[in-house]
């Protein structure tokens, strides 16, 4: 079924438009909030609570790229829910949530006002296509998907710290960029 399809019935409030975003994107959203969280359950609430956000944001929102959108929603459900997590377990081992590790990147820099998200995002697009297959699949991995850095490590047959260097320089590279293009104060 065509996104735009799926969108008209949303916006229609056909009910069954819930069922086609679950066949269509179910699976792709189900593995960015277990990317994040690594727990089934809390992932499969993710989801279902980014289908609600999607359900109730559609009609004023009127995404023009349908994954896109559930992506971004699903992200933030389950950054959330990692967050509230982290917060209510007491001790043991604590992995920096991804997006922590890119606001620590503009750490006191604010983004000067009027700075568009999307004008914003086009520049990071431009700045990964830039960079070789491997940085930028680590990056993606990383801070879209939330994989965590022993299971990058993994897959691209590289040691842990490795992996947090490649990050780290690419982080520093961004961060450069952003400065010189007045992205960052």
């Amino acid at each position: 079924m065509e996104d735009s399809t799926i969108v008209k019935k949303i916006i229609d409030r056909d009910e069954t438009a819930l069922a086609d975003v679950e066949q269509k994107y179910g699976k792709y959203m189900k593995s960015i909030a277990r990317g994040i969280l690594k727990d089934e359950r809390d992932a499969e609430e993710c989801v279902s609570d980014a289908m609600m956000k999607a359900w109730d944001n559609v009609p004023a929102a009127r995404p023009a790229d349908l994954r896109s959108y559930l992506g971004m929603l699903t992200r933030s459900v389950s950054i959330s829910r990692s967050r509230m997590n982290g917060a209510l377990r007491r001790g043991g081992e604590y992995e920096m949530v991804p997006s922590d590790e890119l606001e620590a990147l503009v750490g006191d820099n604010d983004v000067p006002e009027g700075v568009e998200a999307d004008e914003l995002a086009g520049v990071i697009s431009a700045f990964l296509r830039g960079r070789s297959a491997r940085e930028r699949n680590i990056f993606i991995r990383r801070y879209w998907f939330g994989d965590r850095v022993g299971d990058i490590a993994t897959v691209f047959g590289m040691s842990e710290s490795a992996v947090k260097m490649k990050l780290k320089r690419t982080r520093d590279k961004l961060a450069a960029l952003l400065k010189k293009e007045g992205y960052l104060k």
